[in-house]
C-alpha cells in the first residue's frame, strides 16, 4: 500500500467508523502479543477521548467459536488478527466489522459488512498493526500523536525495527524516541552481566543462562566491574564495545560483527529513559503468562501495573532460560532441511514460538532450515510454531495451511514465522503429514534444480 493509498484508505475507514459507532457499543478483539497489546492500548485511549463506550478482549488466537460468540448488535473491531477468518466472519453475519491487521489474507473477497486496513491487500508494505492503529487514531484526532511511542513498541515487538525507516510514516519522529547505534543485545540500559545472562537473541552458547560463562566472557573481553558493578551496556566506549562484540562472535560464529550492531531505540517510560526492546519484552511476558490486563496497564504507564509487569518478566525470563536448555538437550526429529521439536508439556504453549525463534537464530542450523516447535496448551490442544532460519526458505503459512486442511484448527502468521493450533489427538498424524509436506518440498526443489 503506497503512502497515498494508505492515507485514502485510513481516511475512508475512519469516517465510516466514526459514523457507524456513534452512540453504539464497540467490542474490541485484539491479539495477545506485544503488537496486539500496544494496538489495543492505542485504540482504548483514543476511544476514551471520544467518550465512546467499548469493551476489550485479548485472545491468543481467533477461531470460529469466538466469532460465533460475538454480538450482532455491537460494532466489532479486530486488531492484529482476523485477516485469516473472513469466511467465518461472513457466515456469522455480524452487523459491522472493522479489521486493522498486517497478516496474510486468506481471501481476496472482503465481505460487504467488513472494512479492512491491511497492506497485504496491495503493496505488502511491512508495517505492524500497532503502526496502522496509531495512524488510524491520529486521523480520528491529532491529540493521539502522544500515543506514537506505543506504535514503535509494537513494531519492535514484531521484530520490524530493521524496516522502521521504510514503514515509518512519520511515527518515529512523533514518538520522540532517541535513536543510537550500539550492540543490539537488550536491555542496553542495564548492567552487562545481567544482560548477557538473559540474552536469547542472539543466543550465546555457554553464556546465555550461565553466570559463570558470562563472567568468563567479560574477563576475556577485559570488561571488569567498577566498584563491584559492571557498566550498563549503553555506557561502553567504542573500544569496549568492539572487544565485547569480538568475544560474542567467537562463541557464536554464525553471528557476524554487522549482525550485532544496529539501532537502539530509547524512550521515556514512567519518566525514565528505557530500552524500547525491554519494554516490549515485558509487555510480551505479561500476555504470555496469562496477564494481558497487566500488559495493558503497563502500556498505560500505571505504577501499580509497572511492579506487576516487572515481577512477571523476571519469572518469564527464568522460564525462558529453562525452555532453551530443554530445547538444546531434547532429542528432535531431524530431516533434510527441517527440525521438529515436540516439547509436549515441557515448554508452555505461550513460549514455544519464542523458543522456536531462538533456535532459528542459533548457529546450529543452516539458513533456510525450517524449525517446527510444538507445545501442549493444557490437555486438549497443541500450539505449533514454524520459523525459518535466517528468515529465508519456504512460505510457512502456506505450509501449515496445506497440512491443516486435514485437521480442525486455525492457521496464522507470515512467510517466515507462522503458527497453528490442533487437537492433541491429532499429534502423531500431524507430525507425519508435516514431515511428508517438508520432504515433498525438498524433492520439488531438487527436481527444479535438475531441469
Amino acid at each position: 500500500m503506497k503512502d497515498g493509498e494508505l492515507e485514502i484508505k485510513l481516511e475512508e475507514t475512519v469516517n465510516s467508523f466514526l459514523e457507524n459507532s456513534k452512540g453504539k457499543n464497540i467490542e474490541i478483539i485484539s491479539h495477545f502479543d506485544t503488537d496486539g497489546i500496544t494496538s489495543a492500548s492505542i485504540i482504548i485511549q483514543a476511544l476514551k477521548r471520544l467518550d465512546q463506550k467499548f469493551s476489550l478482549r485479548i485472545i491468543k488466537g481467533l477461531n470460529k467459536e469466538i466469532i460465533n460468540s460475538l454480538s450482532k448488535e455491537k460494532i466489532i473491531l479486530f486488531l492484529d488478527l482476523a485477516s485469516g477468518s473472513l469466511k467465518d466472519i461472513e457466515e456469522r453475519n455480524l452487523k459491522k466489522v472493522y479489521i486493522i491487521d498486517h497478516h496474510e489474507i486468506d481471501s481476496k473477497k472482503i465481505p460487504s459488512n467488513v472494512e479492512i486496513i491491511n497492506p497485504e491487500l496491495t503493496s505488502k508494505q511491512k508495517i505492524s498493526s500497532s503502526g496502522l492503529t496509531y495512524l488510524f487514531c491520529k486521523k480520528i484526532d491529532e491529540r493521539n500523536k502522544d500515543l506514537a511511542k506505543l506504535a514503535v513498541l509494537g513494531m519492535i515487538g514484531d521484530m520490524l525495527e530493521k524496516e522502521i525507516d521504510e514503514l515509518n510514516n512519520g511515527i518515529l519522529e512523533e514518538s520522540e524516541i532517541l535513536r543510537k547505534r550500539g550492540l543490539t543485545i537488550y536491555p542496553s540500559t542495564r548492567p552487562l552481566n545481567r544482560v548477557l545472562e538473559f540474552s536469547s537473541n542472539p543466543f550465546i552458547p555457554g553464556v546465555t543462562g550461565n553466570p559463570k560463562g558470562v563472567f568468563e566472557l567479560l574477563r576475556e573481553a577485559g570488561l571488569n566491574p567498577e566498584g563491584g558493578k559492571y557498566k550498563n551496556l549503553i555506557d561502553l566506549t567504542e573500544e569496549e564495545m568492539e572487544r565485547l562484540v569480538t568475544s560474542i562472535v567467537l562463541r557464536n560464529p554464525e553471528k557476524k560483527h554487522k549482525d550485532l550492531i544496529g539501532d537502539l531505540f530509547l524512550l521515556k517510560f514512567f519518566g525514565k529513559l528505557e530500552d524500547a526492546r525491554e519494554i516490549s519484552a515485558k509487555i510480551n511476558a505479561c500476555s504470555r503468562e496469562g496477564r494481558p490486563e497487566a500488559a495493558i496497564g503497563f502500556c498505560l504507564e500505571n505504577l501499580e501495573y509497572k511492579k506487576k509487569a516487572e515481577s512477571i518478566h523476571t519469572k518469564y525470563k527464568q522460564q525462558l532460560i529453562s525452555g532453551i536448555k530443554f530445547a538444546q538437550d531434547q532429542k528432535k526429529i531431524n530431516g533434510k532441511g527441517y527440525i521438529i521439536l515436540n516439547a509436549k508439556d515441557n515448554i508452555k504453549d505461550t513460549m514455544i514460538g519464542t523458543i522456536s525463534s531462538i533456535l532459528a537464530n542459533s548457529p546450529d542450523y543452516e539458513k533456510g532450515t525450517v524449525i517446527i516447535g510444538m507445545g501442549y496448551d493444557g490437555k486438549e490442544k497443541i500450539k505449533v510454531s514454524g520459523r525459518n532460519c535466517g528468515r529465508k526458505g519456504r512460505n510457512l503459512r502456506e505450509l501449515l495451511s496445506n497440512v491443516m486442511e486435514s485437521f480442525n484448527g486455525e492457521v496464522g502468521g507470515h512467510h517466515s514465522a507462522a503458527g497453528c493450533v490442533l487437537d492433541i489427538k491429532d499429534e502423531e498424524e500431524f507430525i507425519e503429514r508435516i514431515k511428508r509436506e517438508l520432504e515433498l518440498e525438498i524433492v520439488k526443489i531438487g527436481e527444479h534444480q535438475n531441469l
